[in-house]
């Protein structure tokens, strides 16, 4: 991923740039708040597909997967770092089909305050829902989706992809290295934007920070997922900025999009749509002016979402098939002022 990073960083630059004064003329000022010192998520993805181990009882856990409870667990890095943690089962549809169930990575606080890490203290880890290269091409092309749309804000989940090795201690053994995402947990998110989490249902529209709603529902059209919803707080975290008073609307899990195509993902039965491909506006009230300002920030920004699909650890069908799908977009936006409620996809 630094080759294609190195390649756009100019053009990314001034991309940002364009981007965050956007958001400074329409809301006052971008949420881009740091933490102090370097957190767990930072220690554990210093390099891109760093390798790392997950040490625990891991046939419990997943015949107690639907119990959540915590499992002892130690993280060994390459590098040989050792972290002590414990880990237990998260998510909902996933954790019910999935053969490895998404997990959630909790540190002693006061053992990261002794190694001079910030006490933030959790981190998820999302594993491939079927074995072999099915699932390994299924986990890098939601996670590229995850870079997408940190390529275009900071109000985003931070995802990074990992080499995982799980060793089971109840027979012993280890798997076979996977292809996993590291997560930053919403906690550390909330931190890094300086703000509060909101968990209220029912958020009016003019509480929300305009600009980066509409970034999100117009990168949520492009990608052709529909498995979200603001008031309901499906698969979406509302943080409200403690600098604008805004609300900041950040996506996650991205399975269900068309970019990614997992065989399980259904459209959302309120849209009409039938194939998980097609795509549907969720505009949620917000401008047409805002989403037309967002419809102009991912054009600018079309080169570099298409290089992030040629990724050295995605086969060469899916990498084509992220791309065509992506280019599907662009080619029915292209010199057009409205944005189409619906896009469908021509039949194979």
């Amino acid at each position: 991923m630094s080759t294609i990073h190195n390649f756009a960083q100019n053009r990314l630059f001034w991309m940002l740039l364009s981007f965050c004064a956007t958001q400074l003329s329409a809301q006052g000022e971008a949420p881009t708040v740091q933490t102090g010192r370097t957190t767990i998520f930072d220690a554990l993805t210093k390099q891109e597909v760093i390798k790392m181990t997950l040490e625990t009882d891991f046939t419990t856990l997943v015949a107690q997967k639907n119990a959540g409870n915590y499992f002892p667990a130690m993280i060994r890095m390459e590098d040989g770092r050792v972290f002590q943690a414990e880990v237990r089962p998260r998510g909902k549809f996933r954790r019910k089909v999935a053969i490895y169930p998404p997990l959630k990575i909790k540190f002693k606080k006061k053992a990261l305050v002794a190694a001079g890490f910030d006490t933030l203290n959790e981190v998820k880890l999302v594993l491939p829902c079927y074995e072999g290269e099915r699932g390994e091409n299924l986990i890098v092309r939601e996670y590229l989706a995850y870079r997408m749309y940190e390529t275009l804000t900071t109000a985003s989940f931070r995802a990074r992809l990992v080499r995982l090795t799980i060793r089971d201690t109840h027979v012993e053994k280890s798997k076979r290295p996977m292809y996993a995402i590291l997560l930053e947990d919403e906690e550390e998110v909330v931190a890094r934007l300086n703000g509060e989490l909101n968990e209220n249902y029912g958020m009016p529209t003019d509480s929300l920070h305009t600009t980066q709603a509409a970034l999100t529902i117009l990168f949520q059209y492009m990608i052709g997922n529909t498995d979200w919803d603001i008031s309901m707080l499906r698969n979406v975290r509302l943080i409200r900025s403690k600098v604008t008073g805004k609300t900041i609307l950040v996506p996650y899990d991205f399975d269900f999009s068309g970019l990614v195509s997992a065989p399980y993902a259904s459209p959302n039965s309120d849209t009409g749509l039938k194939n998980v491909r097609d795509r549907f506006l969720m505009n949620n009230g917000i401008s047409t002016d805002a989403l037309k300002k967002a419809m102009t920030t991912l054009k600018l920004a079309k080169p570099e979402l298409l290089s992030l699909c040629k990724s050295k650890h995605l086969d060469y069908k899916s990498t084509q098939e992220m791309i065509q799908y992506l280019q599907t977009f662009f080619d029915n936006v292209d010199g057009k002022n409205e944005i189409p409620q619906m896009m469908k996809m021509d039949s194979d």
